[in-house]
């Protein structure tokens, strides 16, 4: 059970993304990058590292590199430029140079700071992402999209910095409780709803199989998932055009995930996102009542929220106008042509976003 994906920049192949059931092939996937003799620094946290950081350690020091592990405080609130600091101190203080490298072990939250990190350290450093959450397996590891939150604005500062290799165990997905590992679902349902009806059909034919993690099913749910993040990705990889279709239900998604201050996971932030454009995109006249009947069908078997309480509408789209997707005063908004089809509109109304949004909040 393995596969690759190879990542191309400008039509030239820049790393791959490799898909395992384990770590045993980590150590031959990073001595492709012909990296010898070098520092490599681990940066986990501490619900990741007590689990994989030992067994990664021991699988990259195979490559003839020297390993080091930084762990910080799991959890959103540690995304920052306070975390990043500290992180910037371990390796000065280890003597790391240019010709170093990070490891990011964990979800979301680890890659995207250790991404930063890595290309803001001596003006840029290489990193390789071993994504350990769903979510992060099929989305932020992808891309090269690195970024911390700063004070209450998520993902405010940032960088675009590809990663070397994208490393994929399945088998850590058994250490992710339920909720964790269907929050993942937010973001491939969002592949299937923009790019492909056929794929976000199979999610839910699969579904049983999925969720009792048949490593089968799981790896071409995630090859598949991978490989349309990749394709727009390829087209556009500092975000001009095309792979904003990325960010369909962030928009209002990132909103409600600031205003419930993070109790609710960024997956399930973006499925209520989708579900208040879905409505839009109906009220449109481009998806059917029947559509967006199933399509919360779908989001309910995989567990998530279909509405939520203790924050208001004119809260979600005052918000809403802070979101770095801002352009001249404009939200950019995706919406739906159709299933598997989607476009991003300048257009769309506070009025409009108000009567979406009065079917979730409760």
């Amino acid at each position: 059970m393995s596969k690759t994906i190879i990542v191309h920049y400008d039509q030239k192949p820049i790393y791959n993304i490799v898909i395992e059931k384990d770590f045993e092939n980590l150590s031959d996937s990073f001595s492709k990058l012909s990296i010898l003799g070098r520092k490599l620094c681990i940066v986990t946290d501490s619900n990741v590292g007590k689990i994989y950081a030992d067994i990664v350690k021991k699988e990259l020091e195979k490559t003839g590199n020297t390993v080091f592990i930084y762990s910080f405080t799991a959890g959103e609130e540690n995304k920052n430029l306070d975390v990043v600091s500290d992180v910037y101190e371990f390796l000065i203080i280890n003597k790391f140079d240019r010709k170093d490298m990070l490891v990011a072990l964990g979800g979301g939250v680890v890659g995207d700071l250790t991404g930063f990190a890595a290309a803001t350290y001596l003006r840029g450093i290489d990193f390789i992402q071993i994504p350990t959450s769903l979510l992060a397996q099929v989305d932020s590891s992808i891309g090269g999209k690195t970024g911390v939150d700063f004070r209450a604005y998520k993902n405010m500062v940032g960088a675009f910095h590809q990663p070397k290799l994208v490393y994929i165990n399945l088998d850590t997905l058994k250490s992710l409780n339920t909720r964790l590992f269907n929050s993942g679902f937010g973001e491939i349902i969002k592949h299937g709803f923009i790019k492909d009806k056929a794929y976000y059909i199979w999610l839910r034919e699969n579904a049983k199989s999925i969720q009792k993690l048949d490593l089968p099913t799981l790896e071409e749910m995630i090859f598949v998932s991978c490989n349309i993040k990749c394709s727009v990705v390829e087209l556009d990889p500092t975000e001009q055009g095309e792979r904003a279709l990325l960010n369909f239900g962030h928009t209002l998604g990132h909103a409600i995930e600031k205003l419930m201050d993070f109790k609710l996971y960024h997956g399930e932030c973006v499925a209520l996102g989708m579900i208040a454009s879905l409505e839009i995109s109906k009220n449109r006249g481009f998806i059917t009542e029947s559509d967006m009947e199933q399509a919360l069908d779908m989001l309910k078997l995989y567990g998530f929220p279909t509405s939520i309480s203790g924050i208001t509408i004119e809260d979600i789209v005052a918000i809403s106008k802070s979101d770095k997707k801002m352009d001249a005063g404009k939200i950019k908004f995706v919406l739906l042509n159709e299933i598997g089809n989607a476009y991003v509109d300048k257009t769309v109304t506070d009025e409009e976003m108000k009567r979406a949004l009065e079917k979730l909040i409760k």
